[in-house]
């Protein structure tokens, strides 16, 4: 895992001083707020609607032992003991007081975290693959991509007040989990007919008012050309792109107006006098990247499968946990474990202080000291011996993070709307744990769940679509009307190699009503599946119009 150097270490140091000196400024008045917005958007630190939330850069997704408990050392002092993880893989406090945030980033630089190019119209954090560097289908491991992204990024001047803000994310394998084709900039790592890595380029993606899937713009990019090529993308935008309009400022907008064609003529244009350029990126540098991700210690293991089998056979909680939880892991006898925070009463994407303490002491216990964000709000070891895996099992349990949920209707996305985003229209969390215990009220619950299989329900509280409810294969999203809050709905979204952007089935429906809808949903899947179709392949073979029909065939809706 990437460790800091020197020049991490002064960069950040500053920004910290800097930061209290402003916050100190404001403070006292000698700042006013439109003076001091800017500067704050620049450290990660909104004003929510009942208290300011400072958001935690988590590059990649990949924690440390001490970073975690740094976190949760945060979550006492400063907030409420808790703390929430984002579908962009970083961490939010909710609770903090304004004077206190200088504080908190000051503890954070301790353990080598920081705020910075969280918000504001940057380039914000990479995301990637939660099973980067395990996956069995891996082509290459993009964590060195993103690394080299992160520094390149990191205070670029030239994109540091783009029209918008700006989003990149890579994947390195087969099947793409890290939802490459709804961010401003997709990149996927390939090999070209000779084997040698290189790039399939994807621009123009994003959800929020205007759901865009992102268009293939280049294959087969030279490795050593990525930075040259994503200059020359950022370049396009921030010359053509929209500054006249909020609502238009996204590049997908900019690549929708222009044609994908006529876009990236004018990237291949710009590239053309970038190429071969300083911005080249030799081998060397790629063989440092990857140097810190080498793969730790693992031993020597023998499949485990049997041992697992009778495990299973003699709990059904733990065999339910191993089909929904447990990923193969590329080295043998070894697996990947997702520990769920979606547990039914707990806010999706919410862990306790307490909870971050014992995940990083089963880190050190279980995996080598490391733990991974996901996309979809959970957390997983990625290196955990199969031997071990009951164990975990055992020591998840009491600590509320053992749910058997992963991928099922339970695993709610959701961000943390009305409750506390200034922006929302309505409220997610609630909506969230209202389906969750209505599928939990069922005798047969877990069986239920299973029978399903995997369906992704993503909420978000405003169109900004922070809970990514576009490509959920159930996607809700909360609206205002006259004041009340509403939800509507769309079905057939899905992220992956085949993404898609959900259609809205009808009109809005109240809050009380989200959980009927749901049910009503998955029995038009029961009834029209074939065999074991996923839910989101039978939307797609009958269409709306039969959830449609069976939602709405009382008048319940607004």
């Amino acid at each position: 895992m990437y460790l800091y150097d020197e020049i991490d270490r002064a960069i950040v140091s500053d920004r910290v001083a800097q930061f209290k000196d402003q916050l100190a400024r404001f403070l006292k008045g000698d700042l006013s707020e439109d003076e001091f917005r800017p500067l704050r958007l620049q450290n990660g630190l909104y004003l929510q609607r009942h208290a300011p939330m400072l958001r935690v850069a988590i590059p990649y997704g990949m924690l440390r032992a001490n970073q975690l408990r740094k976190l949760a050392e945060i979550a006492r002092r400063f907030d409420r003991g808790y703390a929430h993880f984002t579908t962009r893989q970083n961490i939010q406090f909710n609770w903090p007081k304004l004077e206190d945030c200088g504080d908190i980033l000051a503890e954070l630089a301790k353990v080598e975290m920081h705020a910075i190019q969280t918000s504001g119209n940057c380039i914000r954090n990479t995301t990637t693959d939660h099973f980067a560097g395990v996956a069995a289908d891996e082509v290459a491991d993009p964590r060195p991509t993103c690394e080299l992204i992160r520094q390149w990024s990191t205070f670029h001047p030239e994109f540091a007040y783009l029209p918008r803000k700006f989003k990149i994310a890579v994947n390195g394998a087969l099947n793409d989990r890290a939802a490459v084709l709804a961010h401003d900039i997709g990149v996927l790592l390939t090999r070209n007919e000779q084997g040698e890595p290189c790039y399939s380029i994807y621009a123009g993606g994003g959800l929020g008012r205007t759901p865009v899937i992102g268009h293939l713009i280049r294959e087969r990019l030279p490795r050593a050309e990525l930075l040259n090529y994503l200059s020359a993308i950022l370049r396009v935008y921030n010359r053509f792109g929209r500054r006249d309009n909020l609502y238009k400022a996204r590049i997908k907008i900019l690549v929708r107006d222009l044609t994908p064609d006529v876009f990236a003529r004018h990237v291949e244009d710009e590239w053309s006098h970038l190429a071969g350029g300083p911005g080249t990126v030799p081998d060397a540098e790629f063989a440092r990247l990857a140097s810190f991700f080498e793969d730790p210690p693992y031993a020597e293991c023998a499949n485990e499968e049997s041992l697992l089998a009778r495990q299973a056979a003699t709990s059904k909680p733990f065999s339910n946990w191993l089909k929904r939880n447990v990923t193969a892991h590329r080295v043998r006898g070894y697996a990947a474990v997702t520990l769920s925070l979606k547990k039914t009463g707990s806010p999706p994407g919410d862990a306790s202080a307490d909870q971050l303490d014992a995940i990083a002491a089963l880190s050190e216990a279980f995996s080598f000291g490391e733990a991974r964000v996901s996309h979809e709000q959970n957390l997983i070891l990625a290196d955990v011996r199969q031997d071990a895996l009951f164990a975990l099992f055992e020591a998840l349990r009491p600590l509320g993070l053992a749910t058997p949920n992963i991928g099922l209707v339970t695993d709610i996305v959701c961000c943390p709307g009305g409750d506390f985003c200034a922006l929302a229209n309505a409220k997610s969390i609630p909506v969230a744990e209202a389906i969750q215990r209505r599928i939990d009220e069922r005798i047969d619950a877990i069986d239920f769940m299973h029978d399903i299989g995997d369906i992704d329900v993503n909420i978000s509280g405003c169109i900004n679509a922070c809970g990514h409810h576009h490509i959920g294969h159930i996607g809700i999203l909360g609206v205002d009307k006259n004041g009340e809050e509403w939800y509507q709905v769309t079905i057939g979204g899905s992220q992956g190699n085949a993404a898609s952007i959900g259609k809205i089935i009808g009109p809005s429906f109240a809050r009380a009503q989200m959980p009927d809808v749901i049910e009503r949903l998955l029995q038009v899947y029961v009834r029209e599946r074939h065999g074991d179709e996923r839910f989101i392949d039978t939307v797609h073979r009958v269409g709306i119009e039969p959830f449609k029909n069976h939602v709405y065939k009382e008048p319940e809706h607004a």
